[in-house]
């Protein structure tokens, strides 16, 4: 059945109410209990259709793409995590980090409130950030790039979905109550991490 932008919207109002009712969406794991070895089995029942759990994503400045099942049944697939983080890089240095898988999980269920299988990769704008790119960004933009972030850890990404409305796609991430959401429209992306939970733009 196909999914309207329609279904979509109602879909993520219901959401977001049952999160203003203290009922969270399932979520793997805590963004404050660190990297954990596997995302617990009750997070995932219900929300995920078989056995794997899919990503795919554009890069916006190395061109590159890429489409894998990071994690199979309760496990992550550490060889996928690998590439993820090698693709996830700072695209500045070449540097490669380590992202929080928690992070795929997120953006996992952000995909599932907006309509699941039928929507394209995600558009990345920016994954790892290394402390010297960090930096000569945060004093050649005049502001935007916090001193402490999250970037550098692995545990923050910036992204856009074709086809959905900005304003939806940051809905739909602040629904989860499971990490920060920056919403930046003249840039065109929603900065999403797993960090503690608050919103901003």
């Amino acid at each position: 059945m196909k999914t309207t932008k329609h279904d979509r919207r109602q879909f993520l109002h219901k959401a977001i109410k049952l999160t203003a009712g203290g009922v969270a969406l399932p979520f793997a794991g805590s963004a404050k209990a660190g990297y954990p070895q596997r995302p617990s089995k009750e997070s995932v029942a219900g929300l995920v259709s078989g056995e794997q759990r899919v990503l795919a994503f554009n890069h916006t400045h190395t061109r590159e793409r890429i489409d894998l099942a990071y994690a199979v049944n309760d496990q992550y697939v550490p060889d996928a995590l690998r590439t993820l983080n090698r693709f996830l890089r700072d695209h500045y240095s070449g540097t490669v980090g380590q992202i929080d898988p928690l992070l795929f999980d997120l953006l996992h269920q952000v995909r599932h409130v907006l309509g699941g299988k039928s929507l394209p990769a995600f558009e990345v704008i920016s994954g790892y950030r290394c402390p010297e790119t960090n930096s000569h960004l945060r004093n050649s933009r005049g502001g935007g790039v916090a001193k402490r972030s999250l970037h550098m850890e692995g545990k923050a990404i910036d992204v856009r979905l074709p086809g959905v409305p900005l304003a939806e796609l940051r809905d739909a991430a602040i629904s989860l109550d499971a990490g920060g959401v920056g919403y930046y429209p003249s840039e065109q992306f929603v900065h999403i991490d797993t960090g503690r939970v608050r919103r901003w733009g």
